[in-house]
C-alpha cells in the first residue's frame, strides 16, 4: 500500500479521508477551477488544491472501488502536483490537470501493485455526501446512478465519471485518460447500452417485487 504524509512542508496539512468525503458533493462544477493566469504556477496549484480534494477522492472512488486506495491516490496527487508545480499552466483548467495525475498514478503505480477491489471497499452511495435538506433528493438519486456506473467495466466507469459527472468535454476526457476521442465517444456509447440493460432488469425486479 502507498503512504504518503498528509504534511507537507510546501503546503501544510492537508487533510484525512473524514475531510475528503465531507468535500465530496456530488454535484457536477458550475464552473471549473481556472487559476488566473497572473497567478504563478506554483501558487496557483497551492490556491486550487484544497477546494478540489473532494472531488478528486471521488474519482478515486471511482476508479478504485476502495476508500483506502481513493485516499492514497489522493495523497500521491497532492504531492505530485506540488512536485510538478511548475509544468501546469495558470489559467488552464486545474481540476482536469489534477485528474490527469491521478489517474496517471492510478495506472502506474496503485493498480500496478494489485490494489484493486477488497478491504475498504465503499459502495458509490457511502462516497456521497448529503448537503442540506435540499440535496437529499438529488443525492439519492445520484447515488443510484453512480451505484449503476460501479458495475461498468472500468474503462467506461471512468469515462462516464469525467464527461457526465465533471463535465469534461471529449476532448478534455480523452486528454486526461490518453485515449483518441473516437475511443472515449465508443466507452460512452458502451456505457449507455450497458446502463440501459441495467436499469431495465432494475425495472423487471421492482416489478416482481411488487406482485
Amino acid at each position: 500500500m502507498i503512504r504518503v504524509s498528509w504534511v507537507s512542508p510546501e503546503y501544510g496539512s492537508l487533510a484525512g479521508v473524514n475531510s475528503l468525503e465531507s468535500r465530496a458533493i456530488n454535484t457536477r462544477p458550475a464552473h471549473p477551477i481556472q487559476p488566473a493566469p497572473s497567478m504563478s504556477s506554483h501558487d496557483a496549484v497551492r490556491a486550487g488544491l484544497a477546494p478540489l480534494l473532494g472531488r478528486l477522492w471521488r474519482y478515486g472512488i471511482v476508479l478504485s472501488g476502495s476508500r483506502d486506495a481513493a485516499e492514497d491516490l489522493v495523497q500521491a496527487t497532492c504531492l505530485r502536483a506540488l512536485e510538478k508545480a511548475h509544468q501546469f499552466t495558470p489559467g488552464t483548467r486545474l481540476d482536469r490537470w489534477l485528474f490527469t495525475i491521478l489517474h496517471s498514478i492510478w495506472l502506474n503505480e496503485i493498480r500496478a501493485a494489485r490494489y484493486r477491489r477488497g478491504a475498504g471497499l465503499v459502495d458509490a452511495e457511502t462516497a456521497l455526501v448529503f448537503d442540506g435538506i435540499k440535496a437529499i433528493e438529488a443525492n439519492i438519486s445520484a447515488g443510484q446512478v453512480l451505484r449503476r456506473v460501479q458495475a461498468l467495466p472500468e474503462a467506461q466507469r471512468e469515462t462516464v465519471f469525467l464527461v457526465y459527472v465533471e463535465g469534461l468535454t471529449y476532448r478534455e476526457a480523452a486528454e486526461t485518460l490518453g485515449v483518441p476521442i473516437g475511443t472515449v465517444m465508443s466507452r460512452l456509447a458502451g456505457a449507455r447500452t450497458r446502463l440501459a440493460g441495467l436499469n431495465h432488469d432494475t425495472a423487471v425486479r421492482e416489478e416482481d417485487d411488487d406482485r
